[in-house]
């Protein structure tokens, strides 16, 4: 039977919903979803609409519901590596220098649709990674700032709100935590300069914040923008 455009329309909002919901639970580690009940709850909708829309993702291989144990992420998800180039990537991870273009693109477009699309819960999640991250530097607890930093950038793209950017990090999310948790790392090395270049690090992490935070999408990718060739020069410098 045909859905009317009312019901179309409540289902792709529910789709676009738990996809979020996906990236935020496998960003935390988390495999586990919310029951039905409790989702059709959360998105204030039917749980008929809340079983239709699992149906779909469950079809594309991103969920998988277990008998008497509930709703789970799926652990093989095999659309992350589907396409022949992204396997690619996954054996040969690609050099510093073409990641940090690739995440100009990215990440840039990611910042600027959060500054005009993010949830006051998304904010607080933003701001609650930068709190840790403050705290990781002033402690100069590396390892502690590499995992704030790379929580920070799935967030953002989880803040988007856009369905191609957030499944495609999703697909390459692996690759760029290593990318910026090793940054974080080597940078840690230069020891003259260590605490400066994380200080420094934070600060762009607040002023992209801020800009999001403010709605400010074209200060939000420049923010973006600033960071990430930063990241870039600080290993040809000197």
């Amino acid at each position: 039977m045909a859905l009317s455009g009312t019901t179309r329309n409540a289902l792709a909002r529910v789709v676009k919903e738990l996809e979020s919901c996906i990236l935020r639970a496998n960003r935390r580690g988390e495999t586990r979803l919310p029951s039905e009940r409790e989702l059709a709850a959360q998105f204030g909708t039917s749980r008929a609409t809340i079983r239709e829309a699992i149906q779909r993702l469950a079809a594309r291989g991103v969920l998988e519901t277990r008998r008497g144990s509930g709703l789970f992420i799926s652990a093989q998800q095999p659309a992350r590596l589907s396409a022949p180039w992204l396997q690619l990537l996954a054996e040969n991870p690609p050099v510093r220098e073409d990641t940090l273009e690739f995440r100009l693109m990215f990440e840039c477009a990611a910042a600027r649709f959060a500054a005009q699309r993010a949830t006051p819960e998304e904010l607080a999640d933003l701001e609650s990674i930068l709190a840790r991250m403050h705290q990781a530097v002033h402690r100069h607890d590396v390892e502690a700032e590499a995992q704030a930093d790379a929580e920070f950038h799935a967030a953002l793209a989880v803040a988007s709100h856009n369905a191609m950017l957030s499944h495609f990090y999703a697909s390459v999310i692996t690759l760029l935590r290593e990318h910026i948790t090793n940054n974080t790392y080597e940078a840690s090395r230069m020891q003259a300069e260590a605490n400066d270049l994380a200080l420094r690090r934070l600060e762009q992490h607040t002023a992209i914040l801020r800009a999001i935070r403010t709605h400010r999408p074209d200060a939000a990718s420049r923010a973006m923008h600033a960071h990430i060739a930063f990241v870039g020069n600080q290993f040809t410098q000197g």
